[in-house]
């Protein structure tokens, strides 16, 4: 079967979007993540108690560092996992904890299977990206892991609250959404805060 011309599109946006974010100065990533910090823990639905995940900024994504310390200490923060099953789990880890490097290249919680929890017992999960448009759509790396982990609340009316982090320069007109592909609740960069409301 021949690609259809967005997937052609998507690839592109990858190929453009990745070296992008990867040329931005340290001094611009030192500054975005305090930024994002700020914006991610003044949301309207932003965490007080619980576990909420983030992730482990790679190939020049939006660190969540910041966030992370800042957080209330009721929170709980867990790393993602990947599982057999195609879908991501959740494992809770601090700073100079344990970590073991998945198969891609990507450290993980190092961490018994039953230390893991499921997207459903998340209270909030902030999603790394390598583009977003004005709608809510957001275009990872093509595995399909946060959609399919996130498949349950298609509709968004189940928790967790799923908001996507990256610097302004990610946003594109549009994405070239897939029917697979999970919407988000809400978008934050180092200079804006995009909340998002479900399309019937």
């Amino acid at each position: 079967m021949n690609p259809s011309p967005d997937s052609h599109a998507r690839d592109t946006l990858r190929r453009e979007l990745r070296a992008k974010r990867r040329a931005l100065p340290a001094a611009t990533r030192i500054a975005a993540a305090e930024a994002l910090a700020s914006r991610l823990l003044t949301l309207p639905f932003a965490p007080v108690s619980g576990p909420v995940a983030g992730y482990w900024a790679m190939d020049g994504e939006m660190a969540l560092h910041v966030w992370q310390m800042r957080l209330p200490r009721e929170c709980t923060y867990c790393l993602p996992v990947l599982h057999e099953d195609g879908r991501l789990r959740f494992a809770p880890w601090r700073a100079g904890a344990a970590l073991a490097t998945n198969r891609f290249g990507i450290p993980e919680p190092d961490v018994p299977a039953s230390a893991l929890l499921p997207a459903e017992a998340m209270a909030f999960v902030v999603a790394p990206l390598v583009a977003f448009d004005a709608r809510g759509h957001r275009l990872g790396m093509g595995g399909g892991w946060y959609d399919r982990t996130f498949a349950f609340r298609r509709d968004r009316a189940a928790p967790p609250q799923l908001v996507g982090a990256a610097f302004a320069a990610q946003q594109v007109e549009s994405v070239f959404p897939e029917s697979w592909d999970m919407p988000l609740d809400a978008l934050c960069t180092e200079s804006d805060t995009h909340l998002f409301e479900a399309t019937p």
